[in-house]
């Protein structure tokens, strides 16, 4: 918002607090550019530089960013390959101009004054992603964020402009988006699962054709037949898509939206003989997610969970059927006993595996109850009392395992009445 000071300076309110302004969503964070200073400017004033790409400062008070107006200009491959101009005469228009989306190319000043200069409002109004400028082609990460936002605002009605789904499918064949670096790749994407419209990031990088080049183990999915007495919907891509959006629906959790995404991976690899049947699937999603967890640098809590649900989730549908000895065992190894909130968040991706099929997305499933019934009733079991009792070492153990399998005996008992 326009301050002038004793150097004359502007600032300016820019990017994603106009845009969720005008949309009527909540602003989480405000970022601000400075027009007509220096970085030197702003340091004797007290803001603090934190930026090491190019010059972001810390207000001294508020401690929100701002920014020095830029200019930038290509001269390598990817995302990194750019200088930067910060002179104190880049104007405002400039700086938006470097932006990606109109939508984001918008500027507020103090009295509330919209500059809008890439007809960013219009396409607010036309619920439209477009790009600024032929620019957008010179940084990959641009076709994350189009996905990444297409995760925020498609439930808002909003699609990718043709000219700038073209511009995107272009980058694709050109190469540039091989030049991402895999940290960025998992930022976006991480970033994407939290939205509330997750499955719009996949779809709109598969529009693209980058789907294909960053995620091949994904993309392989679509064409793939499933069973159609278990899979109405047939097609194992769109099946998988529908499972992401049922684990939204389910859980705000991005772990457990990221083990819905990626239970099914291992169908692509199925001999196309054996179709529709996907015998031993599930091990060769494991393999294909553990290389792709290694490929992105996948945090530890997301690759664990997902692994567990890849490896395990048929024996979720089974789960009235299964054996204490079984029930046990599954607890044992998808590391719930270890970590007690595992087995929610893994019973939440399997009902979304279950609810992502067509004409199934509303049907009862009392599975999820009985797991995770059964495993407070694992849980209840101590081993205080049969230490007093005299166990110990390996006997403990054993006792503790013994003492586990009569209490699921119970509880299976309970609700087999």
């Amino acid at each position: 918002m326009t301050t002038r000071r004793k150097h004359h300076y502007q600032v300016y309110l820019v990017g994603g607090a106009v845009r969720d302004q005008l949309l009527g969503l909540p602003v989480h964070e405000r970022d601000w550019v400075v027009v007509g200073a220096d970085e030197e400017t702003l340091l004797k004033e007290g803001f603090k530089r934190v930026g090491r790409s190019f010059p972001v400062f810390l207000h001294p008070k508020t401690r929100e960013e701002y920014a020095l107006a830029r200019t930038e200009k290509k001269v390598g491959v990817g995302y990194q390959g750019f200088i930067c101009d910060f002179h104190p005469n880049v104007s405002l228009e400039e700086d938006l101009q470097r932006r990606d989306l109109s939508i984001n190319a918008i500027a507020k000043t103090s009295d509330g004054k919209l500059i809008d200069p890439y007809g960013g409002i219009a396409d607010i109004q036309q619920k439209r992603l477009r790009h600024v400028s032929d620019a957008f082609s010179e940084d990959p990460v641009r076709i994350l964020r189009v996905g990444r936002f297409m995760a925020k605002l498609a439930p808002l009605g909003f699609s990718v402009a043709p000219e700038t789904l073209e511009l995107m499918r272009q980058m694709v064949q050109s190469g540039e988006v091989d030049a991402l670096v895999p940290e960025r790749v998992w930022q976006e994407m991480e970033r994407a699962l939290g939205e509330d419209d997750p499955a719009q990031f996949f779809d709109t990088l598969r529009a693209c054709g980058a789907l294909a080049r960053l995620f091949p183990a994904l993309d392989k999915l679509w064409g793939i037949p499933q069973p159609a007495l278990h899979h109405p919907e047939i097609d194992t891509g769109i099946h998988t898509m529908m499972v992401l959006s049922a684990a939204a629906r389910l859980s705000t959790d991005k772990v457990v939206r990221f083990a819905a995404l990626c239970h099914d991976l291992g169908k692509g690899e199925t001999p196309a003989e054996v179709w529709p049947k996907h015998h031993g699937h599930e091990a060769r999603s494991a393999k294909l997610l553990a290389d792709w967890c290694k490929q992105y640098g996948v945090p530890n809590e997301y690759r664990e969970l997902a692994l567990a649900v890849a490896e395990y989730h048929g024996l979720y549908g089974r789960a009235f059927e299964l054996k204490p000895s079984t029930l046990l065992s599954l607890f044992e190894s998808i590391g719930a006993l270890k970590k007690p909130h595992r087995l929610h968040q893994f019973v939440l991706a399997c009902e979304a595996d279950a609810r992502g099929r067509k004409g199934k997305e509303n049907d009862p499933y009392p599975h999820s109850d009985y797991l995770n019934a059964t495993f407070r009733a694992v849980q209840s079991v101590r081993a205080q009392p049969l230490i007093e009792k005299g166990y110990q070492g390996a006997a403990l153990g054993e006792a503790i395992h013994r003492e586990r399998l009569n209490a699921i005996k119970q509880l299976k008992a309970t609700f087999s009445k």
